[in-house]
């Protein structure tokens, strides 16, 4: 089906025909900065010029309000989209408020029941959304298949355990307030405002959608301008589960003006990924109207090796953890500390799993490519910088990373100088680098020295070692003898500190952060002294506060 601006009732998810064209350097979480000028006019989102599905024949000139997606692979056009301006956004939002109402008003189990219909949409449609999400970020279909998997049990978690986390709960009064009933509840904000990434344009972004939702908000998303198609997808299979409820979940397209359109059309929260110098320019937007904003930044995460590890184990977790998805994952690894004594052997196991590894786009490669071009300079940066500060190669170097192309090989770096960008800026390449460290001390200091604070993991010889390490990191999710292990736990919150963000999804936290809680009380009976009445005289009161005095210096 097409849709026009004419039609403003068209079902949620369906972007609304755009006005702003926007240009910028992207940064790595697949944002880009805004631009200066809007371009008025409508354009047809998701298909191509003929009418045709998006994606079946290739649009090399879209016209100026809209923008195309391409494959990272190929560089083939995928579709055209529109540009959303602020009017497109704020007609969105009015709309999702509206429908947000009667979402809110729902039992908790039957929004349960229609997010479950979601999530079974989602599921057997995982053919569709998988070659989706393959096609606008390069990764291995089964790569796909596997973020799928993981959000279809986030989103189950969400549905079935809103209830029971967010359900009004009672609280003691305390001595002063025994003559009080005190309740606590938890109420949904309104309107969530997603903005998200390229490298998990599914599993990230619904760590806030589907959460948002099961809180009873309604969510206007949008998805980054790398992946545009996925977050139509996703918006299209929640119209066919729920077709009574459109527009509680819709999507609008563009690049940073549309995400800065957003941020200031009147949501009631916003929810971004991407690197921290844009979340600090939409938190800037934010706070010019108060709005909550919860950021998660990207990480530096490190691996701690400690001499009694499974070191076969250790290696087949890092080069996962380091080269999977082609290193564009914000928890993945990408520092490495191994004591001195197991650093060699580590190194060893380490390079021969790594150098099995190919990229490519055939069904038999490791992974796929850079889903941003410009990402590959960054990676080559990192590398060169670190070789030539005096690192080693123990697996590829500098001509690993292709000064044009978008296919990187893997490389293993070892003695990287501490204040080399490898080992202080994201990279979010197939990069590693294992330094080694005197003892477990030095590893935990080197692992904190970071101004991110996302993930970590811990190979300690035994899982009481292991998480008595974990304590001492900064990191917001530790995984003891495994790495992302926390990624598959839905009841688990998810989120860091420094540059790598604030706020947690996921888990109990995750459902609590899109609500707003509300406290009340209610008077039982009147109390012996009423201390809240004038018409109580202040001796009175004054023997009443000097025994509780007495009593809370015993305590």
């Amino acid at each position: 089906m097409t849709h026009t601006t004419e039609n403003a009732d068209r079902p949620a998810g369906h972007t609304e025909p755009g006005s702003t064209d926007t240009a910028g350097q992207p940064d790595p979480a697949g944002h880009t900065e805004p631009a200066p000028t809007d371009t008025p006019g409508p354009t047809e989102p998701g298909f191509t010029a003929d009418g045709t599905r998006a994606g079946s024949v290739e649009r090399p000139t879209p016209p100026p309000d809209s923008f195309t997606s391409r494959s990272p692979v190929t560089g083939e056009t995928l579709a055209a989209y529109p540009v959303h301006g602020p009017l497109d956004v704020d007609r969105t939002v009015r709309r999702a408020r509206e429908a947000g109402v009667r979402w809110a008003a729902l039992s908790v189990g039957e929004r349960r029941g229609h997010l479950l219909r979601w999530k079974r949409e989602l599921a057997s449609g995982l053919d569709t959304v998988a070659g989706t999400v393959a096609a606008e970020t390069g990764k291995p279909r089964q790569d796909a298949e596997l973020e799928l998997l993981l959000t279809l049990e986030h989103l189950s978690w969400a549905a079935r355990n809103a209830g029971r986390v967010l359900r009004r709960r009672r609280v003691r009064s305390g001595a002063v307030a025994m003559h009080q009933a005190a309740t606590v509840v938890h109420r949904p904000l309104g309107v969530v405002g997603v903005i998200g990434p390229w490298n998990y344009p599914v599993y990230t972004p619904m760590g806030s959608i589907g959460y948002a939702l099961a809180a009873g908000n309604a969510v206007v998303f949008k998805p980054s301008e790398y992946t545009p198609g996925t977050g139509v997808l996703l918006a299209e299979l929640f119209d066919v589960a729920v077709p009574e409820y459109a527009g509680l979940f819709s999507v609008v397209t563009g690049a940073a003006a549309t995400g800065e359109a957003l941020a200031r059309s009147g949501v009631d929260k916003v929810a971004f990924t991407g690197s921290p110098g844009t979340a600090r320019k939409v938190m800037a937007v934010c706070a010019e109207s108060l709005t909550p904003f919860l950021a998660e930044c990207g990480g530096k995460d490190a691996v701690i090796v400690t001499a009694g590890a499974d070191l076969d184990a250790a290696a087949d977790a890092i080069v996962w953890g380091a080269m999977g998805n082609a290193g564009q994952t914000c928890a993945g690894v990408e520092r490495v500390y191994a004591v001195r004594q197991v650093h060699a052997a580590l190194c060893e196991k380490v390079v021969e799993r790594a150098r099995s590894l190919r990229p490519g786009a055939g069904p038999d490669a490791a992974y796929g490519p850079m889903t941003m071009p410009d990402q590959t300079a960054v990676v080559r940066r990192h590398v060169h910088d670190a070789l030539a500060a005096g690192a080693g190669a123990a697996l590829g170097g500098a001509d690993s990373v292709p000064a044009s192309g978008t296919f990187v090989e893997p490389v293993v770096l070892v003695d990287v100088p501490e204040d080399s960008p490898a080992m202080t800026e994201e990279t979010f390449g197939p990069t590693v680098a294992v330094n080694a460290v005197a003892d477990e001390e030095e590893a935990v200091r080197r692992a904190n020295a970071s101004r991110y604070a996302l993930g970590a993991a811990v190979f300690g010889g035994s899982g009481r070692a292991g998480a008595a390490l974990a304590s001492r990191l900064r990191a917001g999710a530790v995984s003891v003898d495994s790495v992302l292990g926390f990624a598959a736990v839905p009841a688990l919150p998810f989120g860091g500190s420094g540059d790598s963000g604030f706020g947690r999804i996921h888990g109990a936290d995750g459902l609590r952060a899109f609500t707003a809680p509300q406290s009340v009380t209610v008077r039982r009976f009147a109390p012996p002294v009423d201390l809240t009445s004038f018409a109580t005289p202040a001796a009175t009161k004054a023997r009443a506060v000097a025994l509780m005095r007495w009593l809370h210096s015993r305590r």
